[in-house]
């Protein structure tokens, strides 16, 4: 028997790197945070949650602004004159047996992570599928098309991105480092929509 599936309306999950060392200024700012921080669930999280607009960071924040306009050009191509642009950003740790709970993050288009410190055989990021079937079926082998969730390894200098309204966490942290990450959060300015379609929006 011959068939074909086809996989329609997928959900983009943008994985890049950041192909070079840490410089001391900028571990020394990661260092710092870590001791001016709010109890997360699960996990900790910095009070400064606009990171990126401090100068240790400005390269940084240059090879992920990089990053945010590919996702926009290969994932979204848009026609209407945006710009995309990062509204907070903030730095996450999380300790042996610690976890970062099971969210969204509204207010947001895209919202990405880039991995500080991870180890790479044992930190990974999970994300959730909405699920609005009424019946739940035993499944004999998971594929991308039967599973309600699935996971990325994730590695020192990793970016990842994804629709903001897609639901992901951290499960329970293992091996003894502890796993820092930055996350940020992405909206547009400019004109979208069309005038003479009464859809137009300034943003």
């Amino acid at each position: 028997m011959k068939e074909t599936i086809h996989s329609i309306f997928p959900t983009p999950i943008y994985i890049s790197k950041l192909n070079r060392d840490f410089t001391p200024l900028e571990l020394k700012f990661i260092d710092k945070h870590k001791k001016d921080y709010f109890q997360n669930v699960g996990n900790i999280s910095s009070n400064n949650n606009y990171i990126l607009n401090e100068k240790p960071f400005a390269n940084i924040k240059k090879e992920i602004d990089k990053r945010i306009q590919d996702y926009f050009q290969k994932v979204i191509s848009n026609t209407n004159k945006i710009t995309p642009y990062i509204t907070q950003s903030w730095l996450n740790y999380t300790e042996t047996n610690q976890y970062h709970h099971k969210h969204k993050h509204p207010n947001s288009l895209v919202s990405g992570v880039f991995y500080i410190n991870c180890h790479k055989t044992l930190d990974k990021i999970k994300f959730f599928k909405e699920n609005n079937t009424t019946i739940k079926l035993e499944i004999k082998d998971w594929n991308l098309w039967n599973s309600e969730t699935w996971w990325f390894p994730v590695n020192n200098g990793d970016i990842i991105m994804f629709p903001s309204s897609l639901t992901h966490m951290v499960e329970t942290k293992q091996g003894a480092n502890t796993r820092i990450s930055l996350a940020f959060n992405v909206f547009i300015k400019g004109s979208i929509g069309s005038n003479k379609d009464l859809t137009e929006l300034i943003l």
